[in-house]
């Protein structure tokens, strides 16, 4: 009697405890996606840290760092990340894992992006925030090795080393935005003034990680996609202004008209099946870019570096040696 009476102790147990986590799925998805966050950051080797800029105050940076934790951190050479349109600093947390261990690595949240500071009726366009990027590279009083820029971030880290060259050791564009492109089905929709990046329902949201990931969308369950969504649609508003400024505003291509003015050594990453920004740019910042090259990945879309992190993180460190 007393084993089955302990029995249905622990099935009534286990029956409340997975309620409760349902309940708070349904009333806190964010908390979940949190512990996520923080699971992917334990891989990665990787923490979080803010910092106010003196000649910026405005903002405060909220950015992931990783590699800095043993004795000889400070000999280590020296990475910035810089995120995509709709992105964050946590997109770079798969390569964190692989850079982190040689690297030290450091990703913000751009200015208006994530946990960073957003103001209201501010300018964050690209060259707006080519400049704050700038301010905050130099805030670290030390050359980076290299500036990896993704999609938006890269039409951003191109600007910025083009018009502080010295700022920049190394250059990495990953998908950048900021040239022309052969038209495809997203161009055209951002052109004739529509989002396809718009997410309010958990349906967009699944709809934009397949279209991102061209290969294999990555499997994200509920209550992380209620969390995701619910982000996004805060930030709808936000969102659309950056688009029409960014993808059909007068800062389309700023990039192509100054990428002759780069002089570090830059590496062209792209995956081959980009359905966002199609690889057809590759040409234009080869022909634009002095002494630039190319690296095209099979079978990825216009994620790579969470599609394929050790292929890129292999491609970053190849490029970084002299």
């Amino acid at each position: 009697m007393k084993a089955k009476h302990a029995r249905r102790i622990a099935w009534a147990a286990g029956i409340g405890l997975s309620v409760a986590t349902v309940s708070t799925a349904l009333l806190m998805p964010e908390q979940f996606l949190q512990a996520e966050f923080a699971r992917l950051r334990w891989l990665a080797g990787a923490d979080v840290q803010s910092k106010i800029i003196a000649n910026d105050p405005e903002y405060k940076w909220v950015y992931l760092q990783a590699g800095f934790a043993d004795e000889n951190s400070a000999q280590k050479p020296l990475i910035f990340l810089v995120h995509g349109y709709t992105g964050s600093k946590e997109n770079w947390l798969p390569i964190m894992r692989e850079l982190g261990k040689k690297y030290r690595v450091i990703a913000p949240d751009l200015p208006g992006w994530g946990e960073t500071t957003r103001l209201e009726n501010a300018d964050y366009g690209v060259i707006a925030q080519s400049e704050r990027l700038a301010r905050f590279i130099e805030s670290f009083n030390e050359t980076p090795s290299i500036l990896v820029g993704h999609s938006m971030g890269g039409h951003i880290s191109g600007l910025l080393a083009a018009k502080k060259p010295a700022l920049i050791s190394k250059l990495v564009l990953m998908s950048a935005a900021g040239v022309e492109f052969e038209q495809n089905d997203f161009a055209r929709s951002v052109l004739n003034g529509g989002n396809p990046f718009e997410v309010k329902t958990r349906e967009q949201f699944h709809a934009q990680l397949r279209l991102v990931f061209s290969d294999a969308p990555p499997f994200v369950p509920w209550p992380f996609d209620e969390a995701m969504v619910q982000r996004r649609r805060k930030d709808a508003s936000f969102e659309a202004t950056v688009l029409d400024s960014i993808g059909r505003g007068a800062e389309v291509i700023a990039l192509q008209s100054e990428m002759q003015k780069i002089k570090a050594p830059t590496l062209l990453l792209w995956c081959k099946d980009d359905r966002v920004i199609d690889v057809s740019s590759v040409p234009i910042f080869l022909a634009g870019i002095t002494g630039s090259q190319a690296l095209i990945l099979e079978g990825c879309g216009h994620m790579p570096m969470m599609s394929k992190p050790k292929a890129v993180a292999n491609g970053i460190e190849n490029f970084l040696q002299p």
